[in-house]
Parts: C-alpha cells; structure tokens; sequence
C-alpha cells in the first residue's frame, strides 16, 4: 500500500512537472516563432506600405536587436523581482503588441509594436529557464533540453505557418494567432508556478551602464552591417570596434555586470560555442528569411505554397531531432556536429542549382538537407554547450546562449538586406548561397575542434 502511494505522488509530481514545463514551453516558442513567421509576410508588407527589401529588414532587425537587449535585461529582472512577476509580465507584453500590430496606421507603428512584441517575449525564455531550475530537481538538464528544442523547432515551423495564415487571411493574422499559446501559457503558468519569495531586489541594483553600453554597441554593428548594402564605411567600423572593446573592459571590471565577460574569458570552450551559435544563426536566419521573399518575387509563388516548401526546413528539423539524440547520448555531441556542419556547407552549395523558374521540387529537395542540418546543429549546439558548463552555471550560459542567436540573427538580417536590399534575384540567392558556404566551413572548424564528449561535474 505504501509502494502504490508512493508511485501515485511521483506520478503526480510527474504531471505536475510535465505541465510546468508545457506552461514555459508555450511562453518560450512565442519568440522564436514570430521571428520567423513574419518572414513569409515580408513580401506583402512591402506592398502594403510600398518599402523596399532594405526598408522592411527593419522590422527583422529591431525585433532583434530588442530581443538582444531585452534576454539578459530581463534575465537580471528575474532575479532581482522575481520569475513569476517577470513571465507574467512578459505575457501580456505580447498579449498588448499582438493585439495592436494589425491596426498599425503605419510602418513605424508596426515596428513600434513589434520592439514591444520583442522585449515581452525575451522575458518568457530567461524567467521560465530560472523557474525550471528552481522547480524541478531531477532530470533538470533533460527539462531545459526540451524547452531549448521546443524554442529553436517552433523557429523553423515558423515560415510554414505564417504561408498559411496569409493564405487564408491577411498578415494581421500572424499576430493574431498569439492568442492560443498566450492564453494556455498564462492560465497555466498562473496555476503552477509558486508565488515569488519577497525580495530586496531594487532597480538600481541593475547594471543601467552596461546595458546602455550593450545596448549601442549591438545597435552600431547593426548600423554597420546594414550600411553594407551604400558600401563600406570605415567610420562605423572604428565606433563599433571601440564600442565592444569599452564594453568588455567596463563589464569586466563589475562585480554584478549585465553581460560576465569574465565567464567567457574563464570559459574558453563556451565562448567558441558562443561564436560558433553566431556563425549558425546567421546561416540558417539567412535562409529563413531570404528563401520566402526570393519564392515570392523571383518564383512567383503564392504564400500558401512558400510555406508548404519552407515545411521542407522544418519537417526535417523535427523528423531528425529523435534520432540526433539518441546519437548524442552514444557518441556525444561531436560527431553529429560536424555531420550537420558538413550538411550546411552541402547544402548551401546545392542551392547553386536553383535557377530561375525552377521546380518546386528542386528547391524543396535542397531544402531538406539544410533542414536535416538544422536538426544536427540545434540540438548539437545545446549539448555541447551544457557539457561545457557545470549545473551551477546553466542559468548564466543559456542566457548568453539566447543572447548569441539573437547576435546572429541581427547580422543575417544585415547580410539580407546587403544582398536582398535593393532587389531579390537568382544571382543574389546564389551570392548568399557561397556566404552560408563559408559559415559552414568556419562552423565545421571549430566543431572539429571541439573537446570530447567529457562532461562537466558539478563543483
């Protein structure tokens, strides 16, 4: 009898544990889906407000860069306010963006409501990863797996997604379908997660100059890579240069910084791991948002079936993802790393084939190598950074984790719009097909220099 009571409370305690991270889950995909979701509305919304490639790459760029800006910013506020108060926060943040993007009267506007968007999904990822790991005991790194894979496949299901609601509708309702995912998260999250412990914790206490300097350091790089299209300016260079360099001296020297820069010089794997996650979200963010537009202008296709051809990235993702973990818990992360750095340089290669009027066929096909690569490289990436790291440093390095892929993004919106920004044609896809080449190259380098498949204790 006792043995029976006991396995019923594990097995409640399993629910309820199952049900915490589905109530995280739902809030962290909101990020990374509408980044991609809107991907295949870019064409319509250049129509809609009569915008150039250049012009609308400003609605990719400031979500990034909010979301940047906004992952460790609201990381700190977690801690200092509590989990609970920032995620709920976070949800209606993007519950009052959502609802009024579709009546945007303008470009601005939408790009105004979009920041918003940004900065209330930023706080979802941070606040739910430091509830986890108060919350569940065992299994916590499998838990934070989970959330990490649930975030970067709603990513690439993203453009399939955003195809059909235009089909069916119009680009409002990329917003709109928001709602669902918000309402589940917070009814969930309001039942689930315990009440936050008071706290001394003040707005003063944040590192304000930090994030000031993060803040227009992010911003020059973009205005750097973004001014590529007009040609080179060496002036935005330099500030840019000089702006990270004041950054890393001024972090270094706080004993609570807003970025540890002192963690990443005494991590020197993680940091390759950091700039390896650049490298990979600049490729497959590139593709992301450069194939829909290309399908759309240069194709002639219709959303709808953008989106089906975009399912290619996505399905594969997924079909993948089991049979990469299961090789991951055998070989560790090595090995299925430089398989799927091998498959972006393969598959960046094949989209040299596409011409114009191609079959969709073709294009699908090359598009499921770069999806089974993104399968690779999504979960590869996230191990081989947590066997990096001990468990006492999971927060701080799935932070600057998320915060790295936003780093990416930002630079693959630049490379876009130096590529994509006055026009979109078959010798620009093929122009940004050799670039995600190179990233390959570069990732599989520093993957094959990767070390074995030790695993870090904790201390």
């Amino acid at each position: 009898m006792a043995m029976e009571q006991t396995a019923a409370k594990k097995a409640a305690i399993g629910r309820k544990e199952m049900l915490l991270i589905t109530a995280v889950a739902l809030g962290t995909l909101l990020n990374p889906l509408n980044t991609t979701m809107i991907s295949v509305a870019l064409a319509r919304l250049q129509e809609e407000f009569r915008l150039t490639f250049a012009d609308v790459s400003w609605l990719i760029s400031t979500y990034y860069l909010a979301s940047a800006i906004g992952q460790p910013l609201m990381g700190k506020w977690s801690d200092l306010f509590g989990r609970k108060k920032v995620f709920m926060l976070g949800l209606l943040l993007v519950t009052l963006s959502s609802s009024l993007a579709p009546l945007s009267p303008g470009f601005g506007w939408l790009i105004g409501f979009r920041i918003i968007q940004a900065l209330g999904s930023s706080a979802l990822f941070p606040s739910g990863m430091g509830m986890i790991r108060s919350q569940i005991t065992s299994n916590q790194a499998k838990a934070l797996g989970i959330i990490s894979i649930f975030s970067s496949t709603s990513a690439a299901f993203g453009p399939s997604l955003g195809g059909l609601l235009l089909h069916y509708g119009d680009w409002p309702l990329i917003f709109l379908c928001n709602f669902p995912f918000i309402a589940a998260s917070f009814i969930l999250a309001w039942k689930l997660f315990p009440n936050d412990p008071k706290t001394a914790g003040r707005a003063s206490d944040m590192d304000w100059p930090g994030v000031a300097l993060f803040s227009a350091t992010i911003f020059m790089w973009l205005l750097f890579f973004l001014s590529l299209a007009d040609g080179f300016s060496l002036w935005k260079l330099i500030v840019s240069a000089g702006a990270s360099f004041w950054l890393y001296r001024y972090e270094l020297s706080r004993s609570k910084p807003f970025i540890n820069v002192a963690f990443l010089r005494k991590n020197m794997n993680v940091t390759l791991i950091y700039a390896q996650f650049i490298l990979t979200n600049i490729a497959f963010y590139s593709i992301m948002f450069g194939i829909p537009s290309y399908l759309q202008r240069v194709q002639a296709m219709d959303p709808q079936k953008t989106g089906l051809v975009m399912l290619s990235i996505a399905g594969f993702s997924v079909v993948v993802t089991p049979l990469v973990s299961r090789w991951i818990d055998r070989s560790g992360s090595k090995p299925p790393l430089t398989a799927g750095t091998a498959l972006v340089v393969i598959g960046s290669l094949l989209m040299l084939i596409i011409r114009d009027q191609a079959s969709p066929v073709t294009i699908f096909l090359v598009l499921c190598v770069l999806g089974i690569a993104n399968g690779f490289n999504n979960l590869g990436m996230q191990t081989a950074l947590y066997d990096c790291v001990t468990k006492e440093e999971t927060g701080i390095a799935s932070g600057l984790f998320m915060t790295s892929r936003f780093i990416g993004t930002i630079l693959s919106s630049s490379l876009l719009a130096a590529l994509f920004g006055k026009n979109i044609t078959t010798s620009h896809l093929h122009s940004m097909a050799w670039v995600c080449a190179v990233l390959g190259v570069l990732m599989l380098v520093l993957t094959l220099r990767m070390p074995g498949r030790e695993r870090v204790k904790s201390g």
